[in-house]
């Protein structure tokens, strides 16, 4: 049977150890190995003890490539094992690791989904459905996520909803009235709310326009129409093209007439 006839630190990582084995390098292990097994100059090893001490020192290795892993953001358990399983690590050490973090506090996926939950919550003012999404994702179990969601209530998924469309508002006033109040609902629909959350979000915003505003909205878009479908048409055929478009975003009658006699009337000039 080996035995061991020299353990030397390394120099470049002060917690591993190489084991000579008959004056011979053999392998090496973390110091978390060398004090479990009791390693020590002239111990005498047999082969399954060896075996054991590799399986262990691997079982190290993806535990502190874990932390390594978790050193940047919280992860959730399945992050962690496909990162490990991707890095090369084999399953039956790679789950070792995993039921370790766990007992020491590195892992909890309940903690995580609620982390998660209150970041994309504040920093994306994102809804439900999108969270979910996230989470499934991540790995999480549909019971969890459950549990996590329901703290996230009807009151607060308005609150953020309304915030996100009152900003959308006041920002927009360019855009016709029709055509935010339904960019708005598409923006709040892909962040995760429901019909129900946004129709209360939008119900307490003013999409009315000052006449000035009506206005430049009118040019903006009657011009964009204009152009586009000058190119194609003349006359009768091109006036109800533009008049259409321009109804669809929600322009008034009166105003399209006004501007389509005023595009007239410069065509004339010309």
């Amino acid at each position: 049977m080996p035995v061991i006839t020299k353990i030397t630190q390394q120099k470049k990582d002060s917690e591993r150890y190489n084991i000579f084995l008959d004056e011979k390098y053999a392998y090496s292990v973390h110091e978390t190995v060398l004090v479990k097994f009791g390693l020590t100059k002239g111990m005498t090893l047999e082969d399954w003890s060896i075996d054991e001490m590799v399986y262990e020192d691997e079982i190290s290795k993806a535990f502190n490539r874990a932390l390594h892993y978790l050193g940047f953001r919280m992860r959730s358990e399945f992050e962690v094992k496909k990162k490990l399983l991707d890095t090369g690590y084999g399953e039956a050490v790679v789950l070792e690791a995993i039921v370790k973090l766990r007992k020491m506090g590195f892992l909890n996926d309940e903690s995580f989904s609620e982390a998660l939950l209150q970041t994309q919550k504040i920093t994306s003012s994102k809804g439900p459905r999108a969270i979910q999404q996230e989470l499934t994702r991540k790995g999480v179990g549909k019971e969890l996520q459950a549990q996590v969601l329901e703290s996230y209530s009807e009151t607060e998924q308005v609150e953020v909803a309304t915030k996100l469309a009152e900003k959308a508002a006041n920002s927009n006033r360019s855009i016709p009235p029709r055509q935010l109040q339904q960019r708005i609902q598409n923006a709040l629909q892909r962040k995760g709310y429901s019909f129900d959350i946004i129709k209360q979000a939008i119900s307490g915003i003013s999409f009315e326009r000052e006449d000035e505003e009506w206005d430049e909205i009118t040019a903006t878009v009657g011009e964009k129409a204009w152009r586009r479908y000058s190119t194609r048409f003349s006359g009768r055929e091109r006036n109800n093209r533009v008049k259409q478009a321009m109804y669809q975003k929600g322009i008034s009658f009166d105003l399209i007439d006004r501007f389509i006699e005023k595009k007239e009337n410069e065509e004339n000039d010309d």
